[in-house]
């Protein structure tokens, strides 16, 4: 059967297997989404009862979720968070949480952020270096966006450093933005600095416990702040399933420990696989690598042939993000790609 032609774009995000694996029909199955840098053991949620589902969420059980991320996270008081369905749909709000005319991001990181501003009729500066964000941060009207760790590469920053950018942006009337996605696994939480008059704290549920389509995410600020949010995004911020969710995993710090453990050891397991294929890889999160090569493109396409999806980037011709094969049968599907793409001929 001859190859459908392969997409010329890449995907915005991570995942949307299906979609990608349309143009390589003769790839083996089940497809492995190593494209989206979340945990692949999944946490096993008691799932709630259809009486539960079949009701809205009281009040009193959106507080007690907000009770239990603040403890989780280690904000001093559960005032300082506001849910909503996923970290994204947080980060499309920022612009009408914080007053501001521009914003600079230091990347290159995740595009959502990017996209919101711009969608929002506001300036976007990207830099590379953080004395660059540094002094930006002086500008006024300006918000100041880090993904810490940093997602492609796992670049982290010590939270001295960016304790003091939020007391920079504080003392010239501006905000920063700290998405810690991935901070559960890796790096140093800002979220003890709460409340301060220039932080806000992203923090993804998904991406942890393995549950992305429960569609759960938090920010944390101050009291002011956090309760702006909560006002625009009104009532039943998440659903009956979310709510369970949280409530039980947040509390389970055990088994968030072993997760932690697995990760790391599975992490240094890619990282050997990538090393004996001749692959260049770099950062410090857990759940992700991110390799460079010249011939990227070619890698993706042949690890698709596989049956194996990872993640490119349009702005990073050289780059491909890895995240974690999630039971033994993807991890040796992936060794015998790796294997094959370093005896391939020039």
């Amino acid at each position: 059967m001859m190859t459908r032609r392969e997409p010329d774009r890449p995907e915005a995000h991570g995942g949307q297997v299906r979609a990608i694996m349309r143009h390589f029909p003769d790839a083996p199955r089940p497809f492995i989404d190593l494209s989206t840098g979340i945990n692949p053991q999944t946490y096993p949620l008691a799932m709630p009862s259809l009486q539960t589902l079949a009701r809205l969420p009281e009040t009193d059980e959106e507080d007690d979720l907000r009770e239990a991320a603040a403890a989780a996270y280690g904000a001093a008081d559960p005032d300082m968070v506001a849910t909503g369905p996923g970290s994204q749909s947080l980060i499309s709000l920022l612009p009408r949480i914080v007053t501001a005319s521009s914003a600079c991001i230091l990347g290159p990181t995740y595009s959502g952020h990017a996209t919101a501003w711009q969608q929002s009729g506001m300036a976007v500066r990207n830099v590379v270096d953080p004395d660059d964000l540094v002094r930006q941060s002086a500008e006024p009207g300006t918000v100041c966006i880090v993904c810490n760790p940093n997602n492609p590469d796992g670049r982290i920053l010590s939270a001295a450093i960016l304790r003091d950018l939020a007391d920079r942006c504080a003392s010239h009337g501006n905000h920063l933005v700290v998405d810690e996605a991935f901070a559960d696994f890796d790096g140093e939480s800002l979220i003890p600095a709460l409340p301060h008059p220039g932080l806000i704290v992203l923090r993804s549920f998904g991406k942890t416990y393995g549950l992305p389509g429960v569609r759960l995410g938090f920010l944390l600020a101050s009291p002011e702040t956090a309760e702006r949010t909560r006002n625009l995004i009104g009532a039943w911020p998440v659903g009956s399933l979310a709510l369970a969710a949280g409530r039980q995993a947040l509390r389970d710090a055990r088994w968030l420990d072993r997760a932690r453990l697995a990760a790391s050891r599975a992490k240094d397991r890619l990282t050997g696989l990538l090393e004996a294929a001749g692959l260049r890889h770099e950062g410090h999160a857990r759940l992700f690598t991110l390799l460079r090569t010249d011939d990227a493109p070619e890698l993706w396409a042949h690890l698709c042939r596989h049956g194996i999806a990872t993640r490119r980037f349009s702005a990073q011709p050289d780059a491909l993000r890895l995240g974690l094969p999630g039971d033994e049968q993807a991890w040796v599907r992936l060794d015998h790609a790796l294997h094959a793409w370093r005896g391939r001929s020039p």
